[in-house]
C-alpha cells in the first residue's frame, strides 16, 4: 500500500514522540508499503525568526510569509528540520531521501490569490511523481519539506498540510495519515470526533467549532478524499504506534475524516 504521512508540531520537535513517529514510519515500510513523509516545521521557524527579530503573523492558519521570512523558512525547512528528520529514520536503518517540493520540479506552485495579501505563500497546481516512484523502487522513503517552485523562478511556503494532501493525490496514496499535537477534530462539545464528514466542515468552519491551522488541515483532508486517496486520518502523535495497524484493524485513535 502507499501511504503518506505528514508530520509537523511536536511530532518534530520531542525526541520521544520524533521516535515514535519515525519508529511506525519504519514499521510500516518494513511491512512492504511505500511511505512518503511531508513535514512542516512551523515551530522551528517561529523561533528561528524571533531569533533574527521578525514577529510571525497568521491569518486563517497561514503564515504571512515576506521574501525575508521565505528565504528564512527554505533555510529552516528544507534545511534542519528535513535533515534532521532524515538522520532520524536513517538510525532506523531507512535509505531516506530529503528535497523540498523544488527538486526535480516534483511540485510546481502558484501565489495563492487571498485578501489580505500573504506574500510568498503558494498552493500547489501541478505535481510529477515519478521522483517519489524512484525512491520508491529502490526501496527509500522520500522526505518531503514544504517549499515548491513557482513557474516564476520564485521559491513559495506551502502549507504543509496542503502539500500533504497533494502529495497523496499526486502518488494515488491509499491513505494520507496527518501526524498531529492535537487528539483529533473537536465538535461543538469538546469531545473528539471518531469520524467527520467532509460535509461537516464548512459548517463548523462557519460557526468557529474549528479555526486556525485545523481550517487548512480539513481543507486538505476534503481535497484528498475528493481526488482519490481511500483514506485519511487524523491522528495524535503521541498514537503513531498504532499507524501500521491503520488499514488493518480498527484504531480508536484520532478522527476519520470521510467522504460521507
Amino acid at each position: 500500500m502507499k501511504y503518506v504521512v505528514k508530520l509537523g508540531g511536536a511530532g518534530l520537535e520531542t525526541p520521544s514522540l520524533l521516535e515514535g513517529c519515525t519508529r511506525a514510519i519504519a514499521e510500516l515500510v518494513r511491512d512492504g508499503n511505500q511511505v512518503a513523509v511531508v513535514h512542516g516545521g512551523g515551530v522551528q521557524l517561529t523561533r528561528m525568526l524571533k531569533a533574527l527579530g521578525k514577529q510571525s503573523e497568521f491569518i486563517a492558519g497561514l503564515r504571512v510569509t515576506d521574501a525575508e521570512t521565505r528565504d528564512v523558512a527554505l533555510m529552516v525547512l528544507a534545511g534542519k528540520v528535513n535533515k534532521s528528520l532524515v538522520a532520524s529514520l536513517g538510525a532506523l536503518g531507512l535509505p531516506a531521501v530529503g528535497m523540498t517540493g523544488g527538486d526535480g520540479l516534483l511540485f510546481r506552485a502558484r501565489k495563492k490569490r487571498t485578501a489580505p495579501d500573504l506574500g510568498y505563500v503558494g498552493e500547489i497546481v501541478a505535481s510529477d511523481p515519478r521522483w517519489i516512484e524512484a525512491i520508491w523502487q529502490l526501496n527509500g522513503v522520500p522526505v518531503i519539506s514544504s517549499m515548491a517552485l513557482g513557474f516564476d523562478g520564485e521559491y513559495y511556503n506551502i502549507n504543509a498540510d496542503e502539500m500533504a494532501a497533494a502529495c497523496a493525490m499526486a502518488c494515488h496514496a491509499d491513505a494520507l495519515v496527518f501526524l498531529t499535537d492535537v487528539p483529533g477534530v473537536k465538535g461543538a462539545n469538546g469531545e473528539v470526533l471518531r469520524w467527520l464528514s467532509i460535509d461537516q466542515i464548512a459548517e463548523m468552519a462557519e460557526s468557529a467549532v474549528i479555526s486556525g491551522g485545523m481550517l487548512p488541515k480539513l481543507s486538505a483532508c476534503r481535497e484528498a478524499l475528493l481526488n482519490g486517496v481511500k483514506r485519511v486520518r487524523i491522528l495524535p502523535a503521541e498514537a503513531a504506534g498504532s499507524l501500521p495497524d491503520l488499514c488493518s484493524s480498527r484504531v480508536s485513535h484520532g478522527t476519520e475524516v470521510m467522504v460521507a
